[in-house]
């Protein structure tokens, strides 16, 4: 019999074997540790005894405690893996999370900022280089936070006299890829780089004392100057959402855009012409600055 707290552990090291990011399974972990404190707690201590109603009750006990129905669905997620990995590895013939439904819960429209609004923020962080430059990219090449996080200095390059780009490492299931570094992005970025901390570390954003900048740092931050410009109800993904809408509310190819936002489907990418109005007539194949 596997116990629950040894099978957490064997768990973890799993992730970290497939390589999955830090942030990843730092969430996973604190997720499943729930999860097993939960069984615990109810004197289920081998991963045999768990049934599909003591997941059940674990999710009720959340939503008890504040959880909202995303949120809960994110647990969900987590345990689903938890116990697939268990299956495989032969720790239990049957999969008790694989009964368990998802909360159904209202997805929001993506929040896009207005051109004032952006304009705001940009003016707002502008004596801050570093984070600065960091609305800048996010903002005219629509990279995600943790891409953004993981870039490193050799990530910036010049293509030979012509626009510059930004390479994108792959992450988990996302595949690598080039995007374009409009003027707005390289002159903030050479800006930083001007400034940036001397370190070995080869991460592009660090802090004063050369450690690289992590997602929550970064989230924090942006929050503040959000707050600062007067900018309610908006986060950080929400410049990604902003440059998506942006350039297909003015006829870019809608598989150009997919393909620089690196989205595993043209869906996802569709999904955003339900909330702007893309002209009639031939689509752009150049990228404009926001």
């Amino acid at each position: 019999m596997k116990a629950l707290s040894e099978a957490h552990k064997e768990f973890i090291e799993h992730l970290r074997g497939k390589k999955r990011t830090t942030s990843t399974v730092l969430a996973y972990g604190k997720d499943i540790e729930q999860l097993v404190q939960h069984l615990t707690e109810n004197q289920k201590n081998s991963v045999h005894e768990v049934t599909p109603e003591d997941i059940r009750n674990f999710l009720l006990k959340l939503e008890k405690s504040g959880y909202t129905k995303k949120s809960l669905s994110r647990k969900l997620n987590s345990t689903k893996t938890f116990f697939r990995f268990l299956k495989i590895q032969e720790y239990i013939t049957d999969d008790p999370a694989s009964l368990v439904e998802h909360p159904k819960f209202d997805t929001k429209p993506p929040r896009i900022l207005s051109p004032m609004e952006y304009r705001a923020l940009r003016d707002t962080a502008r004596d801050d280089i570093r984070i600065a430059a960091i609305i800048e990219v996010l903002l005219q090449t629509g990279v995600r936070i943790g891409e953004l996080a993981n870039l490193k200095v050799d990530d910036v390059f010049a293509g030979n006299g012509k626009e510059g780009h930004l390479y994108v490492a792959p992450q988990e299931n996302r595949t690598e890829r080039t995007v374009p570094l409009n003027k707005s992005a390289e002159m903030a970025l050479k800006r930083y780089l001007e400034v940036r901390p001397k370190t070995t570390n080869k991460a592009l954003f660090v802090t004063k004392t050369g450690k690289p900048l992590l997602v929550r740092n970064i989230r924090t931050a942006i929050d503040r100057y959000y707050r600062k410009a007067g900018i309610t109800g908006a986060k950080v993904n929400d410049l990604r959402h902003t440059w998506v809408a942006h350039h297909l509310s003015r006829g870019t190819s809608l598989v150009l855009i997919s393909k620089i936002a690196g989205h595993k489907r043209l869906s996802t990418t569709e999904r955003y012409l339900a909330i702007i109005q893309p002209p009639s007539g031939e689509e752009k194949v150049k990228l404009e600055e926001l």
